[in-house]
């Protein structure tokens, strides 16, 4: 599940003009799902897939303890890859996987 919907949301943010610039990076407090230039900003995205809304729509799922992991591994993938954007940003996308027709995707930008 968790494959499928960093696939449908690294296609959406393709299709808004981002660029992928890494997948499932593990870094040692964890992993990144999508790293991608937006510009001259670095947006370190976390994805969340689920079946259905109907125990709470995925997003729901990422609290400040989450965004803080986020903001440490972003920090070591800078390091890592010894860049210096512009800007950095953490987005979130949200996918519900449908039985019919295309999964739903919400995408929230600059959380963190």
């Amino acid at each position: 599940m968790g494959r499928y919907g960093e696939d449908v949301a690294s296609r959406a943010l393709v299709g808004a003009g981002m660029e992928v610039l890494d997948r499932n990076w593990r870094g040692p407090a964890g992993e990144l799902d999508l790293v991608l230039r937006d510009g001259d900003t670095i947006v370190f995205c976390e994805v969340k897939t689920r079946s259905s809304a109907i125990g709470g729509h995925p997003l729901e799922a990422v609290d400040e303890r989450k965004i803080g992991r986020i903001r440490r591994l972003a920090a070591q993938w800078l390091d890592a890859h010894d860049v210096h954007p512009g800007g950095v940003r953490i987005d979130l996308v949200g996918v519900v996987r449908s039985g019919r027709g295309p999964a739903e995707v919400v995408h929230v930008t600059g959380v963190g």
